[in-house]
This record gives structure tokens, sequence and C-alpha cells, in this order.
């Protein structure tokens, strides 16, 4: 064994809070696999393990005015915070999972190829628009375009009901036939 590995862990603890990164270095050389095997055992994967392990050694460095041996051993403390660190990413994937079942159910993603024959079939219809005639155009925008009724279609272009009729039916005739 290394001489400094032998070294006790409150020793390289002054060693770290006095500003020497190697020291830490060693710490988590010392604990590492323990730290990790601990998350291991109660996590699923090992991607998740070593997350786990990183985010220990986070802690004991972020919170290093804290940190409490025991017994001359960072472990155990090293211990706590595995298993809470991992308590938390439990709490934090189940809030999730929770927030996405309380979403709605996506859209099904329409085919591509339908999107685009829409457009093509788009394009087509608004250059049949742009050729019919300005009564034939006025018709079907306030009917088709903005939802009004027939009837009311009519009273605001001053024409009767009947008329009104008449001129839809021919301008989507009209609109049919530039179409082709």
């Amino acid at each position: 064994m290394k001489a400094d590995q032998a070294l006790a862990d409150a020793t390289l603890w002054e060693r770290v809070l006095a500003g020497e990164g190697r020291a830490f270095g060693e710490l988590w050389d010392r604990h590492r696999d323990r730290v990790f095997r601990h998350a291991g055992r109660l996590l699923e994967r090992s991607a998740d393990a070593e997350d786990a392990t990183a985010m220990a050694f986070l802690e004991l460095w972020r919170r290093r005015s804290d940190v409490r041996m025991v017994d001359g051993s960072l472990l155990p403390w090293l211990l706590v915070v595995t298993t809470n660190v991992v308590r938390n990413a439990r709490r934090s994937r189940r809030r999730y999972r929770e927030l996405l079942a309380r979403l709605p159910a996506p859209e099904p993603s329409r085919d591509a190829g339908e999107l685009v024959a829409e457009a093509i079939d788009a394009r087509e219809r608004l250059r049949g628009f742009a050729r019919l005639s300005a009564a034939d155009q006025q018709i079907l925008a306030l009917v088709v375009f903005d939802d009004l009724s027939l009837e009311d279609a009519a009273a605001a272009l001053g024409i009767g009901y009947g008329a009104a009729k008449t001129r839809l039916s021919r301008a989507r005739a009209r609109l049919g036939s530039h179409r082709d």
C-alpha cells in the first residue's frame, strides 16, 4: 500500500479544506467504488449509479463545511448522501412521470406525403379562387372562409337569400372547373 493511500480520511480532508485538489482526487480514488456499489444496490441501471456517485462527490465538495467524519472516515457520510441523491432522483422521475400522465395525448403525426398533397391542393384552390369574379370571391369568402351563414352573407352583400344560394352554388362550380 502506498504511503499516500495509508493517510486517514481526516488528514486528506484537512488538505482538501486547505485547497489541495489532489487530496480530493485521492478521496475519490479511495471511496468511489464503495459509493458506486451502494448506489448500484439502490438503482437498476449502472449509468444511474455512476450519476449518483458523481452527485455524492459533488455534494461532498459543495457542502465541505458541513461534512461529518465518522471514526475518521468520510465513507459513512458519502453513503448517506448517496442514498439521499438516489431518493431525490426517484422523486424527480416520479414527478416527471406524473406530469407526463396529466398531459393530453399528442395528436398522431401526419404522413409527409399527405401534407405535401394538401399543400399542392391548397395552392391549386388559391389559383382557382384568384380566377373567379369579385362577386364569386365575395360569397365564397363570407360563407366558406369566414363561416357566415348563407343568410348573413346575403344580408352583408345586400342580396336575397335565394340569390346568395344561387351565387354560392355557381361560385363553387366555377372554382371546381378552374382546379381541373
